[in-house]
C-alpha cells in the first residue's frame, strides 16, 4: 500500500490537486519533519508558500535544521486547516471539520533568479501585494537566506467536511447539533513605534481588512 494512501475513514482522501493548492495557498505554516543528525525525529514549523509545482521553504543559513534539509534528506511537510467544530450531541462523535496533507520527498537548495523568485513567492504568500510596496533584499541578506523548494509529486490530502453522525439514540435526545465554522480576520493594524509619520497603511495591508480577504 502506498504511504499516500489514507487507511483511517479512506472516504475522507480527496485526489483533487486543485484542493491540494487551495489549501497550501491559503496556509502560512507547514510542519517539516525529518530524521535529524541523531537518528531522531524532528518536526519542526516554517512558513510555507507554492510556486507552481514546488512547495517554497526558507530560512537562514545558520540554521542546522535547514541546512540538513537541503542536503537533500527526505521529509514530510505536513500542512492542514481547521475550518470548524463538528458539535455533536455526545462527545464521542464531537470532530473538527478540517483539511490536511502531506507531501513527500525531498528538497532541493534554489539559487540566482530561481531563488529570488521563490522569496518573491514568499513574500507575497504571506501578504498579497507587498512584494512590490518594499525594496529587494540586499546580496549580504540573500547569502544569509537558504530557499527550499519540494516537488509536488507524492502527496495525500484528507478533508473532513461532515455533518454530526449520532446515533438513533441521541437524535431522539434534547442536545443541540451542528457545525460551527471557524475563521482567521485580520485585527486592526498596529504601526510599528518607530515608523515614521505620515506614512499611510499599505495596499497589502488594507487589502486584508475588506470583508471576505483571505485570513
Amino acid at each position: 500500500m502506498p504511504r499516500t494512501a489514507v487507511t483511517r475513514l479512506p472516504e475522507r482522501q480527496r485526489v483533487e490537486r486543485a484542493l491540494l493548492d487551495a489549501l497550501i495557498d491559503t496556509a502560512r505554516v507547514a510542519h517539516v519533519g525529518f530524521s535529524g543528525e541523531d537518528g531522531h525525529p524532528v518536526v519542526l514549523p516554517t512558513a510555507v508558500a507554492r510556486d507552481a509545482d514546488v512547495v517554497l521553504l526558507h530560512g537562514s543559513t545558520g540554521s542546522r535544521w535547514m541546512r540538513r534539509v537541503a542536503g537533500g534528506v527526505p521529509v514530510c511537510v505536513a500542512i492542514s486547516a481547521l475550518d470548524g467544530l463538528v458539535v455533536a450531541r455526545c462527545a464521542f462523535e464531537s470532530s473538527f471539520a478540517y483539511r490536511s496533507a502531506v507531501v513527500f520527498g525531498s528538497c532541493t537548495r534554489l539559487e540566482g533568479a530561481a531563488k529570488a523568485r521563490g522569496l518573491d513567492c514568499l513574500v507575497d504568500a504571506l501578504l498579497p501585494g507587498r512584494r512590490d510596496e518594499i525594496r529587494p533584499p540586499s546580496p549580504a541578506e540573500l547569502r544569509r537566506t537558504l530557499v527550499l523548494a519540494l516537488p509536488i509529486a507524492e502527496w495525500s490530502l484528507k478533508v473532513a467536511d461532515q455533518w454530526p453522525e449520532d446515533g438513533p439514540g441521541d437524535l431522539a435526545g434534547d442536545a443541540w447539533a451542528g457545525v460551527v465554522p471557524l475563521v482567521t480576520a485580520a485585527g486592526t493594524p498596529l504601526a510599528s513605534p518607530d515608523l515614521r509619520a505620515g506614512i499611510p497603511l499599505p495596499d497589502s495591508v488594507r487589502a486584508l481588512l475588506r470583508p471576505g480577504a483571505p485570513g
